[in-house]
């Protein structure tokens, strides 16, 4: 094993610094109350939500886990969407009620129009997210011992 006398790059003291750039997000949690709109998918079932508080200049997804793989799917888009409605300085409301105009959501869904809602705080919206969601049930343990 090389000692930091064989290589002095092995004693640098290395530091980690933030560097300047990148996507600017909105914050990810609020404890103040959230407005919401949610989004359907192609069938009419919700996807999940999305969410916005100005207090806390704050705005994101909930998935509305009984939908499936599809509504982690959506999720992307959305965020890639309010990612951007963020690097203009957007509002979050204001990035909402621009999102829920947005009819180009493909699989991703659209806003359900007249959704528009006011939740007392995000984890009661997360909550609302888990409705009708059962997970799956453990799995048996493969049985130890040798196989033959």
């Amino acid at each position: 094993m090389a000692s930091s006398k064989d290589n002095p790059r092995l004693a640098e003291d290395m530091q980690l610094r933030l560097l300047e750039g990148g996507p600017v997000d909105y914050n990810y949690s609020t404890d103040k109350p959230v407005v919401y709109v949610s989004v359907a998918g192609g069938d009419g079932g919700v996807l999940g939500y999305l969410w916005a508080s100005d207090a806390d200049d704050a705005a994101g997804w909930v998935e509305h886990r009984a939908a499936g793989p599809a509504a982690a799917q959506a999720a992307g888009y959305w965020l890639m969407k309010m990612r951007s409605a963020k690097s203009r300085a957007v509002p979050p409301s204001q990035a909402l009620e621009e999102l829920s105009a947005d009819a180009d959501g493909g699989r991703a869904g659209q806003v359900v129009p007249a959704s528009r809602r006011t939740a007392a705080s995000l984890q009661e919206l997360q909550d609302k997210g888990l409705e009708g969601w059962e997970p799956s049930p453990p799995q048996p343990e493969p049985p130890r011992g040798r196989r033959r």
